[in-house]
């Protein structure tokens, strides 16, 4: 037995994945906050998983999202009860579609405690944590069945939290139910209230909002935790999913005489928006093809010309015009699509996913 096969057997038996010898590239996956948008980055997965013949968490060493892209990463790393993944992503798309409107509805008493939603969050939180418990169930963030980053933030300590399988891994202390993950990383401000999930140690609690206040596209985050999970690695390979980008603009004689009430959810997408941007421009930079041509950067982004570009309008219409948008896409990009699918499939069982 060669020397590099005995080196390839030591690590996996250690739970550790192989250096840079391996000529495979550390895959990344990262996926936008969006809401009820989550529906485009589940159909251009679908497809993925289709033409590679995988599922998502044989096809990538870390699958990192934000928000709507917390829900759909960790569904799709999730394992049933034989050690299988528990979703599709054709599943989780339709799951948007049935889940979608019990998650973004309200009572007529919600609206008016809340003075539309002036005074309170815009949605219980019954609707998106029902849902979430039927997802998960009591599967656990150590249990996902490759890496996994989730970015939230801490409103008492005012600095990033981010959720990792490697964390969960190494302590109970960062380990918490995938429903309690999700639920933290979607409180997105305005919409949910925060969500507050035990912590150990002197604070008994952690106060957390959604991520997307930080890393509305996680990719950059994603790409910086690769390199902190695979220090011998030289070559990353990063696929970005956005969840539509917006089109509708802020006409200046509506907006130039708006306060904090009338800015709060428009400040919130534009900021998200902003933020999709200049990460796609930083990875473009980092990650420019290959010696020989190959992609090391994707990023698939869909502009939001038709139907509501709200994040949680679930209405029938809007959810047909997204998923139009995804096929779409699909049928736009089917050629790229097909290069990445057979990227990652190239030699897909050389990274053994580590154990601690």
């Amino acid at each position: 037995m060669s020397g590099e096969a005995i080196g390839s057997r030591i690590r996996r038996w250690l739970g550790t994945r192989p250096g840079p010898a391996e000529t495979r590239p550390v895959r990344v996956l990262a996926i936008d906050g969006g809401g009820i948008r989550g529906i485009l980055p589940a159909i251009i997965l679908a497809e993925l998983e289709r033409l590679a013949g995988r599922p998502t968490v044989e096809l990538f060493d870390l699958v990192a999202g934000t928000s709507t892209g917390a829900l759909l990463g960790l569904a799709l790393t999730a394992p049933d009860q034989h050690g299988k993944p528990r979703f599709k992503a054709g599943d989780v798309a339709r799951l948007y579609e049935i889940g979608g409107p019990r998650v973004f509805s309200r009572s007529m008493w919600h609206q008016i405690r809340a003075v539309g939603n002036l005074v309170d969050e815009k949605y219980p939180a019954a609707g998106i944590e029902e849902m979430l418990d039927r997802v998960f169930g009591e599967v656990m963030l150590s249990q996902a069945m490759t890496e996994t980053l989730v970015p939230c933030y801490d409103v008492e300590n005012r600095s990033p939290f981010l959720f990792t399988r490697k964390a969960a891994l190494n302590g109970q202390a960062r380990d918490f139910p995938m429903a309690e993950v999700v639920r933290a990383a979607t409180a997105a401000p305005t919409f949910f209230e925060p969500a507050r999930l035990a912590a150990a140690g002197s604070k008994d609690y952690h106060a957390l909002i959604d991520g997307a206040v930080i890393a509305y596209n996680p990719a950059i985050y994603a790409y910086v935790e690769a390199k902190r999970l695979f220090p011998e690695a030289t070559d990353f390979l990063v696929v970005s999913l956005g969840t539509g980008q917006l089109t509708r603009g802020l006409p200046y004689d509506e907006v130039k005489n708006w306060g904090a009430a009338r800015w709060a959810q428009p400040l919130f997408s534009l900021m998200c928006d902003g933020d999709a941007a200049v990460v796609e421009h930083q990875l473009a930079e980092i990650l420019p093809p290959g010696p020989g041509g190959e992609r090391r950067y994707y990023r698939f982004q869909g502009r939001l010309t038709t139907g509501s570009d709200d994040m949680d309008d679930a209405s029938d219409e809007n959810i047909d015009k997204i998923k139009q948008l995804g096929r779409d896409m699909v049928f736009k990009q089917s050629e790229t699509l097909r290069l990445l699918a057979g990227q990652l499939s190239e030699g897909v069982a050389a990274r053994a996913v580590p154990t601690s």
